[in-house]
């Protein structure tokens, strides 16, 4: 029997391509988003993939949500953490929201989303668990530190959940993306980006296709004796 996957932030961008790869791969896919509801329902006409809507900041969303999904399709046997978002200030500009904002969407959106599922994980001895951090949790930036210190939690929570699934059969991974051709990063001025390609060694962007196929190992079967792992995809921009 197909497996369920749910992706989080999965209608636009990397979540998008994560989506569709896990569709690809034989998965019952649904997708989770928070607000735009035109792409979202553009993304479900284009790949018969539904979307579900809530904010991943709540944890009683999370909870609803989830039985909607599960009452759809089945019990989620495949969780990827992809929603994020930035509210991006130098730190002496940074307000309490701005703050807030980030981590309860970018990390506390990890536990409102993974908490709910881990019971019936644990029960059918099976899951697996992706966090989508970021190269910037790894190495930090100027004017992001709300967003690198969630990211950063990302993997921290990762490393500590693995020891506790790991005689379930589940697994908690992290993949570390570095600057990928999304839409957000191909709005920004050419100048900028073709500074940001001057720093990646293999000089070009990431493709969001290239992170949804680390999803799709990591979710595998074969990848059952992997976990804790930080997978790091940024074109060598930065070597742990």
């Amino acid at each position: 029997m197909p497996r369920t996957a749910l992706v989080t932030g999965g209608t636009r961008g990397i979540g998008a391509a994560i989506s569709i790869a896990l569709k690809e791969a034989g998965y019952r896919v649904a997708a989770n988003y928070a607000g735009n509801e035109e792409a979202a329902k553009r993304f479900t006409g284009e790949t018969g993939i539904p979307a579900y809507r809530w904010s991943v900041a709540g944890y009683e969303a999370c909870m609803a949500g989830i039985s909607e999904v599960e009452a759809a399709l089945g019990p989620v046997d495949v969780l990827v953490n992809n929603a994020g978002i930035t509210r991006d200030a130098m730190f002496h500009k940074m307000t309490p929201a701005q703050w807030r904002e980030v981590v309860d969407t970018n990390l506390s959106g990890v536990f409102n989303m993974t908490h709910p599922l881990w019971p019936g994980m644990r029960e059918r001895r099976f899951g697996r668990i992706v966090v989508i951090s970021s190269i910037n949790g790894q190495k930090g930036q100027a004017g992001q530190v709300n967003y690198s210190a969630s990211k950063a939690g990302e993997i921290g929570f990762v490393k500590a959940l693995a020891q506790e699934g790991a005689r379930s059969n589940i697994t908690v991974n992290t993949i570390c993306p570095g600057y990928v051709a999304t839409d957000m990063v191909m709005a920004v001025p050419e100048a900028v980006r073709e500074k940001i390609i001057a720093q990646i060694p293999v000089g070009r962007l990431g493709e969001a296709a290239e992170i949804a196929r680390c999803v799709l190992f990591l979710a595998s079967d074969e990848a059952g004796f992997i976990t804790g792992s930080t997978l790091t995809a940024n074109g060598g921009q930065y070597i742990t």
